[in-house]
């Protein structure tokens, strides 16, 4: 069985069945080549309000569903990740433009993040609360009803299944909003496993579009609970518009993390952690190594090594040729990279490495001799842009460190574990490596950021998608109706 058979969903959307868009369509390409490589329905506000409704009556039956059958949903969906690994992961690197081992990647979380949702499904979602009446008092977890998810570019499928599938494990219907330069690996292939995988109808709508659809979604009195993953910029007004609903919004938001490298740290390690963290996915993840601090002992070694790995690493078209970096998003996007890079060596940064693009591919790049003002430095690049800060001691690490609004992730290099944990316990950060770059996830553990990076551990870990996608009620209750005063 083909799962992406463009007949079944091309120019559609995929809204209680495949239906045709009110919002038009739009091609999908592939920023490798250009290409069109498919077209699919984009969503207006009209669509967005007719799918919230729907869902919301949908919901109603799906909470009250046995959490066995809604375990056994999220038990084949995960199967069915797997089973499709190759053909979705294919869509990765054509529409993401992402090497093949991070669409493994992606394929691979995918499938967990449904098999731990479907154990989410059986979690303990309430408690026994002291009372000091004579009742039965109990504090319980019950669904929100519907969740909007509003879900990037650069991991697709990832950032948009760890929202999906917890939320629907716990008894909610979900109104996705895929980003739509990569509609097909993060809307359509989700939209068809859950669809092989037996999930009634009417639970999840996946809805590709613009603007307009995004704030029709926030927007939506149906809607109760907003999962964003974006820019800070874009996170702060759907924040705000959530907060005028009078709803919830979890924000993963960006970053500029910081990889600290003490003065004992291993140097051929260190600069090997720090290439990943930097130039995976052509920096284009929020975790991504934005600052490198490393100890003045060690800072030019460091550089000189950087930059060799930098100028030998291979950039090209994933889908044809084994590269290590694929192109950027889209010119917008590589624009912005090249447009810091260039004001950081025009305010007296050191181009190492790279600094040159063709077409969408960005070489990756180092930069020497920055300072904190350096715009690559204290702007977030989304680039494959490694810039390098030197220090004196630990307490100028640490300063530097936090000298930013961001507070994603952060990771430490050090023979010394002990003094590297010492170290994290002084720097607000949502996530915390010793001994590894930033870049990091796993569906077991909670995710998010502090600060600018967002509101929190909100994502990721059974704990937290409790928290995130049900509300809690105060229920009571008493053998006898209690006869009061009048």
């Amino acid at each position: 069985m083909t799962l992406l058979d463009a007949t079944t969903w091309q120019g559609t959307l995929h809204s209680d069945g495949w239906v045709e868009p009110a919002g038009g369509t739009a091609p999908v390409r592939s920023p490798a080549t250009g290409e069109e490589i498919g077209r699919v329905g984009v969503a207006n506000a009209d669509d967005v309000t007719r799918a919230c409704a729907r869902a919301a009556d949908a919901q109603r039956a799906w909470a009250a569903t046995s959490y066995v059958e809604r375990a056994a949903v999220l038990r084949r969906a995960g199967h069915l990740f797997e089973r499709h690994a190759a053909e979705i992961g294919d869509w990765i690197v054509r529409e993401a433009g992402s090497v093949p081992p991070k669409a493994d990647v992606e394929t691979h979380t995918a499938a967990q993040e449904c098999h731990e949702a479907a154990a989410l499904a059986s979690h303990p979602l309430g408690e026994i609360v002291p009372s000091a009446q004579p009742r039965l008092s109990l504090a319980r977890r019950l669904p929100v009803g519907v969740v909007g998810v509003i879900a990037p570019f650069n991991f697709p499928l990832i950032l948009a299944i760890r929202s999906v599938a917890p939320a629907l494990a716990l008894g909610n219907a979900v109104v996705l909003k895929p980003d739509a330069r990569t509609a097909v690996c993060g809307g359509v292939s989700i939209a068809r496993v859950f669809e092989e995988a037996g999930l009634p109808d009417g639970l999840l709508h996946v809805l590709p579009g613009g603007v307009d659809a995004g704030e029709a979604l926030v927007a939506d009195p149906n809607v109760r609970v907003v999962s964003f993953t974006g820019s800070t910029a874009a996170g702060r007004k759907v924040g705000e518009a959530a907060a005028r609903h009078l709803k919830r919004a979890h924000l993963e938001l960006g970053g500029n993390s910081a990889l600290i490298v003490l003065d004992d740290a291993d140097l051929d390690l260190a600069v090997s952690a720090g290439a990943w963290g930097s130039f995976l996915h052509q920096g284009q993840i929020c975790m991504t190594t934005g600052r490198h601090l490393v100890h003045e002992r060690l800072a030019e070694r460091y550089v000189e090594q950087l930059a060799e790995k930098a100028n030998h690493l291979p950039v090209g078209d994933p889908a044809k040729e084994q590269v290590a970096l694929g192109p950027i998003i889209d010119a917008n996007q590589r624009n912005k990279i090249h447009s810091l890079v260039t004001a950081s060596v025009d305010a007296g940064a050191r181009l190492a490495a790279g600094g040159t693009y063709e077409g969408l591919f960005y070489r990756p790049t180092v930069l020497a001799d920055v300072t904190p003002a350096t715009p690559a430095y204290a702007q977030e690049v989304f680039g494959p842009v490694a810039p390098v800060l030197t220090f004196a001691d630990q307490d100028e690490a640490v300063a530097l460190a936090r000298q930013t609004e961001y507070g994603l992730s952060l990771g430490i290099l050090s023979r010394d574990v002990m003094r590297a944990m010492a170290l994290a316990d002084r720097i607000p950060s949502g996530i915390v490596h010793i001994n590894d770059q930033t870049v990091s996830d796993e569906a077991v553990a909670p995710f998010g950021g502090v600060g600018a990076s967002g509101t929190g551990s909100r994502f990721g870990g059974a704990a937290a998608n409790v928290e995130a996608f049900t509300e809690t009620q105060w229920l009571t209750v008493r053998g006898d109706i209690t006869r009061y005063p009048f």
